[in-house]
């Protein structure tokens, strides 16, 4: 049986998380893992090139992002200091490369408003599990669908779509990165901090 074809987009995404992991591919070796050709990979990289999480080294690519290098434990969020669920973090990258992991969009919103040196910020789909930048993304907020993390939780989708889908099932609002870090700011101004509350209370 011939190996599976995968759309542009699966294999940016398979690309993405190797190269995270790994820190550095080879060209050849994409070429022979999603079974297409050299010059595939080379369009494959291109959208992943021009976030700037990936840079071109000889022969391959390299993540961008250092280890965290930050007070906090590795696992731990930088804002907040609660432990990280993998599927919830995101990560602030700074302009000297370093990255710090906030355990949800929350934290990594709030991050964002405290420090100023920051290059982007790479959150994961709800849904998909895919990693994009949070710029280009969507967000629900006061979802029914509660992740036990920081309120007001703000759940990430790369597709405005398939959050839209999410609300009819889950209610709540779908705001733009813009939109959402705005109604973010102003509820924080008008509460305590919420992210200390559900670290104590579980987020009940």
């Amino acid at each position: 049986m011939g190996a599976i074809t995968l759309l542009p987009e699966e294999r940016q995404r398979r690309i993405r998380e190797w190269v995270l992991d790994q820190g550095d591919v080879k060209i050849s070796d994409l070429s022979a893992k999603l079974h297409v050709s050299e010059m595939t990979i080379h369009r494959d990289l291109k959208p992943l090139l021009a976030e700037g999480i990936v840079k071109k080294t000889y022969g391959g690519v390299m993540s961008t992002v250092k280890e965290v290098q930050h007070s906090a434990a590795p696992h731990q969020c930088v804002y907040c200091q609660r432990q990280c669920n993998p599927r919830l973090a995101c990560r602030i990258i700074r302009l000297n490369g370093n990255v710090e992991i906030a355990c949800c969009g929350h934290c990594g919103f709030l991050q964002l408003q405290r420090v100023k040196d920051v290059d982007q910020l790479l959150v994961q789909d709800f849904l998909l599990n895919t990693t994009f930048s949070a710029k280009h993304g969507w967000f629900v907020m006061e979802s029914s669908f509660n992740v036990h993390c920081c309120q007001p939780q703000l759940l990430p989708f790369e597709q405005q779509e398939v959050a839209e889908k999410f609300v009819k099932g889950f209610g709540g609002l779908v705001l733009s990165y813009k939109e959402a870090l705005d109604v973010l700011i102003e509820k924080m101004n008008h509460a305590t901090c919420f992210s200390k509350r559900t670290t104590d209370g579980e987020g009940e």
